[in-house]
């Protein structure tokens, strides 16, 4: 069954580089970038969790924690650790799922058919403190993944969270936003100060302050 945004992320238990967690309370309070790949010692797969790691301070000014899983097992993810580090130049800081049963990766849809085996293809979810999906992406084995992409969607889910806006193409982060459609201009110029109406339909309003 496929996870649709704002399903609740299913909750499993799992041996991980860092022990036994359950997800639901590993992530508890916290936003979570749950990400899958295909194989340890694999070079793409290297850089990505490299990149991950390197980031860690970014995310956590998020709230944001991260986990990875994959079908290997975890003495293949803690001997693969040193080559994270080396390769990304920060030591591996977040936990590994090791799923050798596939249950993880068949409950969030991980397996893609056709490839010809039975590891994972590139999966996100981005899932917020109450355990909803807010974001999935899927990407090719062959394709990297975008980490500052992956920020810039959390950055973005985080400020329409926080007030009755959107992001338009584009965005980034001290950017305009867009006023909802459900507010009237002048309410909109009560709660926001400075409104630009383009179109009635379309209201530019300065990012709203956390």
């Amino acid at each position: 069954m496929s996870i649709r945004l704002g399903d609740v992320a299913p909750n499993f238990t799992a041996e991980t580089t860092e022990g036994a967690i359950t997800f639901h309370d590993w992530k508890q309070g916290a936003w979570a970038v749950f990400f899958s790949h295909p194989a340890d010692f694999t070079p793409v797969c290297t850089t990505e969790l490299g990149r991950t790691a390197a980031l860690q301070s970014e995310f956590a000014k998020r709230n944001v924690k991260t986990i990875a899983v994959s079908v290997d097992p975890v003495e293949s993810h803690r001997g693969w650790a040193g080559d994270i580090g080396d390769v990304g130049g920060t030591d591996l800081n977040f936990p590994i799922i090791a799923d050798e049963s596939r249950a993880v990766s068949e409950a969030y849809d991980m397996i893609h058919p056709g490839e010809g085996d039975t590891s994972t293809v590139r999966s996100v979810f981005i899932i917020d403190p109450n355990n909803k999906v807010r974001l999935t992406l899927t990407y090719p084995k062959s394709v990297g993944r975008n980490f500052n992409e992956i920020l810039r969607v959390i950055d973005a889910l985080q400020v329409t969270d926080s007030a009755p806006v959107s992001t338009p193409v584009d965005w980034k982060p001290g950017d305009r936003v867009i006023v909802s459609p459900a507010m009237s201009t002048d309410d909109a110029r009560a709660r926001f100060g400075e409104v630009e109406e383009v179109k009635p339909y379309l209201r530019w309003t300065p990012q709203p302050k956390a």
